[in-house]
């Protein structure tokens, strides 16, 4: 199998950490209380940044590493113009994001087959040219091969394309390696060297805050509310879950089944009957959801679990958090 390195996904530049409440909605940032462990992961990822001090971050980034990628192809015997990228940070207030709200329930379900905006055309987004496109276009397609791997590195086995894009839930066996990734690799590991979480002083504690996430729903307080909410489905008459997120991606396996099977045929669309007919589905089963969410008090009941659990872990780690995050402004400042 062939494969063009020009389109493998690399690092991102910024580390980005999601919180999950493990429940399906929650309230705008605005309304949004704080969990315990809020404040040190913001430290480590610029959460507390205002849009403005983001982008300057992000410009900063960009520039230290096509500088640094410059500096290595040259070595490597390449030409390379550092490739500055032209984008913004893009913030979004979640206003139009209401999957507590019954109106948008009845809309939208879960947001699976149809959402906010989906018939909106997208506007072409204004990209800079790549500043390189002349120069490997003037090299042999020998050259050019040469040019991509001391850019990106080799291009993968079969067995890790495999594991990169594994669809069995277990997430593949596949790492990332910055050592093999070329110079943008080596470029990327020393722009986002101000991780301190990435580095060897951290490591226990971000083995640990990865088993924390890792465990986090299975407690037995998450589990007292989903088994409500379970019993709550099956009186009406949606049975078959075990968390309330089954419920969700319930459609979206059936909406991701329909793609496959549909692969190559003429005709099929977003708009096709059999999508129409599961869409109805999804708003039929998301409006038992929500009713059984708001009949056990679910939203409230999971995030006063979480933030108890994160306390917990806050407790037990505190000294490392503290230095974590000392580290973190630090590297910032």
């Amino acid at each position: 199998m062939s494969f063009d390195r020009r389109l493998f996904p690399v690092a991102t530049l910024g580390g980005l950490l999601v919180l999950l409440a493990g429940c399906s909605g929650a309230p705008s940032p605005e309304e949004s209380p704080v969990s315990p462990l809020t404040s040190y992961m913001n430290a480590l990822y610029g959460g507390d940044l205002s849009e403005e001090e983001q982008q300057k971050r992000f410009e900063e980034q960009n520039k230290k590493s096509e500088d640094l990628v410059a500096a290595c192809m040259t070595e490597q015997g390449f030409e390379y113009v550092p490739n500055i990228v032209s984008g913004s940070v893009m913030s979004s207030s979640g206003e139009e994001w209401q999957p507590e709200d019954r109106e948008w329930v009845s809309q939208y379900g879960y947001g699976i087959i149809n959402y906010p905006g989906r018939d909106t055309p997208v506007e072409p987004e204004q990209s800079s040219p790549d500043p390189n496109a002349a120069y490997v276009e003037s090299l042999s397609p020998s050259e050019q091969a040469a040019f991509y791997e001391a850019l990106y590195g080799p291009q993968p086995t079969e067995e890790e394309l495999q594991a990169m894009n594994d669809e069995t839930g277990d997430g593949g066996t596949y790492e990332y390696d910055w050592t093999t990734a070329g110079c943008s690799g080596a470029a990327q590991h020393e722009t986002a060297g101000a991780d301190p979480l990435q580095g060897e002083e951290f490591k226990t504690l971000s083995d640990s805050l990865n088993a924390f996430w890792m465990d986090m729903g299975t407690g037995p307080e998450f589990a007292a509310v989903d088994s409500e909410w379970v019993a709550c489905m099956d009186e009406a008459g949606q049975p078959g879950f075990t968390t309330q997120s089954d419920a969700s991606n319930s459609i979206s396996e059936k909406y991701n089944a329909f793609w496959e099977n549909a692969s190559g045929t003429e005709g099929v669309s977003p708009n096709s009957p059999e999508v129409k007919e599961l869409g109805e589905q999804e708003i039929a089963l998301a409006l038992v959801d929500l009713e059984c969410r708001e009949k056990v008090n679910y939203l409230d009941r999971r995030q006063e679990a979480q933030f108890a659990a994160e306390e917990k872990f806050v407790a037990d780690h505190k000294s490392e958090l503290e230095a974590l995050k000392a580290a973190a402004e630090q590297a910032r400042s």
